[in-house]
């Protein structure tokens, strides 16, 4: 695809940006321009499409050593992984081999010791397990980097006074999941994302970890300091000692940090793509989150078959707890089943996830709108600014797609 229009439906792009766009998405294409490209080893990608038509499909800047951006290249999205891998367990559940309420150990019988017994899978997928520390599971990086021996651990854990309270599973929430689909399926969540959701969505865009042999997806390098100041001996020791806070203080250091893991980033092949984390190594392009959360957005309807049912579907826009999350400083997610709500203009109605940095996908059942947004930037100093990304992003999609929808009449009219 090129950078110039080429029907009197796409907009020119600017400089440096390529692919496609709706001429109403100006301002969205521009702003995207603005703040995504002209930095050195950085880039990105935004997909707008409504009930699964492509109405943006654009990218900018550097992949690492990758090379340039372009329609093939993917990043690491952390924590909008979460999305994927709960929407593999909703196409458990739709089959009828998952209940909801079920409780995980009918599922995965090793999950019933030290008190789990009753702990259900509506529970774990909306952070309420009482599972989300990594110290009580894991003594470093290598521990970490074995998702089977983190299932095992996890199965085994107690879970602590939270319980029943919305308190972030920021890395355990993957392996929980693989526990449950691998105890359902005997197969793995990187297996899984292949088949229960690349492949019915006909899109190469969505990888758990490195993209494998063959494939036309690239993963980009990281650009930036890889936020390596939490290793720093100081705040190391702080995070440490924050263990045993009350509070949301407390919580928030036992589910995001453990010593030695940024390690995870290190290097110009960093270990986090080397494994299998379904809370946080999804490898996805901008148009692989978009194609998946509009099949969510359409009522579970992709290219004319059924990808999940409608019943699903409502079940899956829920929200399942207004309580503000322990982990998070009290902020309030608005948990649904893998997913979360967003106070933000042109979110309200819409689900998805947001990762480290600001990437996420996005779906807007009332629209029919989807959205995916990736990139490879990750600094301290950018990083509020980009993990706000959804706030200018959203609003902006929403805002194009209202003006193409007039335009739309209005041609239908003057054709009539």
């Amino acid at each position: 695809m090129s950078n110039v229009a080429s029907a009197p439906e796409i907009a020119a792009l600017p400089t440096g940006v390529g692919g496609i766009a709706a001429p109403e998405f100006g301002p969205l294409v521009r702003t995207f321009a603005r703040l995504m490209g002209g930095r050195s080893g950085a880039g990105g990608a935004l997909t707008v499409h409504r009930h699964g038509e492509p109405l943006v499909e654009i990218w900018t800047g550097e992949a690492g050593r990758a090379g340039a951006w372009g329609p093939d290249t993917g990043a690491v999205i952390f924590s909008a992984t979460k999305g994927i891998a709960a929407t593999v367990i909703h196409r458990l559940a739709d089959r009828g081999l998952l209940d909801y309420d079920a409780p995980v150990a009918y599922y995965w019988p090793e999950f019933a010791a030290n008190g789990k017994e009753r702990i259900t899978v509506r529970q774990v997928l909306s952070h309420r397990a009482g599972l989300y520390g990594l110290p009580e599971i894991a003594n470093g990086l290598d521990e970490v980097l074995d998702h089977r021996l983190m299932e095992e651990r996890l199965a085994a854990a107690k879970p602590d006074h939270l319980l029943g309270v919305p308190t972030y599973h920021a890395l355990t929430f993957g392996w929980l999941l693989a526990g449950l689909a691998r105890a359902v399926t005997g197969r793995g969540m990187a297996e899984l994302f292949r088949t229960e959701i690349a492949e019915p969505l006909g899109t190469d865009g969505i990888h758990l970890g490195r993209p494998a042999a063959g494939s036309p997806i690239t993963a980009a390098g990281f650009q930036g300091n890889r936020l390596d100041f939490v290793g720093s001996t100081y705040i190391s020791l702080f995070l440490g000692r924050a263990y045993g806070l009350p509070g949301s203080l407390g919580a928030a250091s036992r589910a995001l940090f453990l010593p030695g893991l940024e390690a995870f980033l290190d290097g110009d092949e960093p270990p986090i793509l080397d494994t299998e984390l379904p809370a946080g190594n999804g490898v996805c392009t901008a148009t692989g989150l978009a194609t998946l959360y509009g099949a969510l957005a359409s009522g579970g309807m992709h290219n004319g078959r059924r990808f999940l049912s409608a019943e699903t579907v409502k079940a899956m826009r829920q929200v399942e707890s207004y309580r503000l999350d322990h982990a998070l400083f009290y902020i309030p997610m608005m948990w649904h089943m893998g997913y979360h709500s967003l106070p933000v203009p042109g979110a309200y109605s819409g689900f998805g996830h947001i990762g480290l940095g600001g990437s996420f996908g996005w779906a807007d059942p009332r629209s029919g709108l989807s959205v995916g947004f990736v990139h490879n930037r990750l600094s301290l100093g950018a990083l509020t600014s980009d993990q706000m990304a959804s706030a200018w992003v959203l609003p902006l999609a929403v805002r194009g797609a209202r003006a193409a929808r007039r335009t739309a009449t209005l041609a239908e009219s003057v054709a009539a």
